[in-house]
């Protein structure tokens, strides 16, 4: 039975323009540890990138739910939304708190494409995942703030023309509760790289155009300030809740694509005169694998629609994140196995995505903390130190 698909015009759209971007396009980024220039450049012009933009601002005003299906079926496609997808979600954070002149300023030249928000900066080297442990810092000196401190683990931030900065404002120990003080600044890094902003690219075993930020007396305009001073973490995490759904639909895409390699090629590789698709050894594994990533679909659906429902949604969103990266994750192994040797071979592009979908049980968020997470809020058991 053919399950109905949410969305399906935008779903048949981008699969339409992944198909002129193939795996060899991919291999070939790989290999040269480059850009997907031209691959963001048609999903902009296409509007997709756009999508949760309001139409007052030229975006499509459409939802988490949309948003999701078109990361979704970019990774199907085996392609690969992690050069862009980060400007879906930074750009909810202007739009929510953003003041009116701000949003007027940037929303339309995001959906243009004529800016790049696709720069997050929010994780530190001493702070990890505990977010109120950040230490870059902000003091306003008349109308402007002065930025010193370090970021690591931004991607994109070579091929951003802005950036969604959360720093403090006040110090973690002279404020009332350690998530106060801090504030969040949209940096114009076409002004800051070489004025007291410098990036040193990280190489790491996937093409994530990952890197490192150093503020050194960064000025950023007081006008930058994005909602009040000092109410910056609350801004941010509705932002992470968009963002850990959306990584949630990629796993999704990325699992389907092992089930269909998976699957086509048990139909098609013949052992010993018959098909090994034949053999219920082969067999289970692609089923169960199927049936993992079916039901952290539903997961994702559920969390998405929260979202746009204007729930808080947190632990759902943690929820569907970490289903759907493990679901991807066992989809990637059983696709190696079926494979077997050819499974590692390049030209077979099962590898590069292997290699892209074990990132998600690690960021945006581990596994770990999301645990810690349902244990806390859901379940009403004491935090641990």
């Amino acid at each position: 039975m053919e399950v109905q698909e949410s969305f399906p015009e935008i779903r048949e759209s981008v699969r339409r323009l992944c198909a002129d971007f193939p795996g060899e396009y991919w291999q070939k980024l790989d290999r040269e540890r480059a850009y997907p220039t031209e691959f963001v450049k048609a999903l902009t012009e296409a509007g997709f990138l756009s999508v949760l933009i309001p139409e007052e601002f030229g975006g499509s005003g459409l939802g988490l739910q949309a948003a999701c299906a078109v990361l979704e079926e970019i990774h199907r496609s085996g392609c690969n939304g992690g050069a862009c997808h980060a400007q879906m979600y930074t750009m909810g954070t202007l739009l929510k708190h953003g003041s009116d002149e701000q949003k007027q300023r940037y929303l339309p030249a995001i959906a243009s494409g004529e800016l790049r928000l696709q720069a997050f900066g929010v994780t530190e080297p001493g702070a990890g995942t505990d977010t109120t442990r950040i230490s870059t810092f902000a003091r306003h000196e008349g109308d402007h703030y002065v930025v010193s401190g370090q970021k690591i683990w931004i991607s994109r931030a070579e091929h951003s023309d802005l950036m969604v900065l959360l720093c403090r404002t006040t110090k973690r120990e002279d404020a009332a509760k350690p998530s106060d003080g801090m504030s969040v600044l949209l940096v114009d890094m076409r002004e800051a790289v070489g004025n007291g902003l410098t990036i040193r690219p990280i190489r790491t075993m996937l093409n994530h155009a990952t890197t490192e930020l150093f503020f050194d007396e960064l000025n950023v305009p007081a006008e930058n300030l994005i909602g009040e001073e000092g109410k910056g973490f609350k801004y941010i995490l509705s932002g992470m809740n968009a963002e850990r759904v959306l990584i949630a639909a990629e796993c999704i895409g990325d699992g389907r694509f092992f089930i269909d390699k998976a699957s086509d090629y048990a139909r098609e590789r013949n052992v010993f005169g018959r098909a090994i698709g034949e053999n219920q050894g082969v067999q289970f594994p692609i089923a169960r694998a199927y049936v993992q990533v079916a039901a952290a679909s539903e997961m994702v659906d559920k969390a998405a629609r929260l979202f746009d429902e204007g729930h808080p949604g947190g632990t759902e969103a943690n929820m569907a994140k970490m289903l759907a990266s493990e679901a991807s994750w066992a989809a990637a192994d059983m696709c190696i196995q079926t494979h077997g040797g050819f499974g590692f071979a390049e030209e077979y592009d099962i590898e590069r995505k292997f290699r892209e979908t074990r990132l998600y049980q690690v960021a945006p968020i581990s596994t770990n903390l999301i645990l810690s997470h349902v244990a806390t809020h859901a379940l009403g058991m004491p935090k641990s130190f």
